[in-house]
């Protein structure tokens, strides 16, 4: 997995909710863009926890996959998604 794959699926107009999956089996739902950030080499991934404080720190090098979900937000419970 490299950097840039990482900012396409980050960056995506609308955002899309995504996981993370790592080599060690784990994986990490991106609920929103505020959830995930980077460190500016792009190397370690922090991630956030939905509902408290706690978070990840993740290496870029032992992400497998990344798994787009399809939005909530597409009209079917009668909110937009901005």
């Amino acid at each position: 997995m490299t950097i840039e794959q990482l900012r396409k699926v980050y960056l995506a107009q609308p955002f899309q909710p995504f996981s993370i999956h790592l080599a060690d089996g784990r994986s990490f739902k991106i609920p929103h863009r505020e959830f995930i950030s980077h460190t500016p080499s792009g190397r370690t991934l922090v991630v956030y926890c939905e509902g408290d404080d706690a978070f990840d720190i993740l290496d870029l090098l032992l992400v497998t996959g990344l798994e787009v979900h399809p939005s909530k937000s597409s009209g079917q419970n009668g909110e937009s998604s901005q």
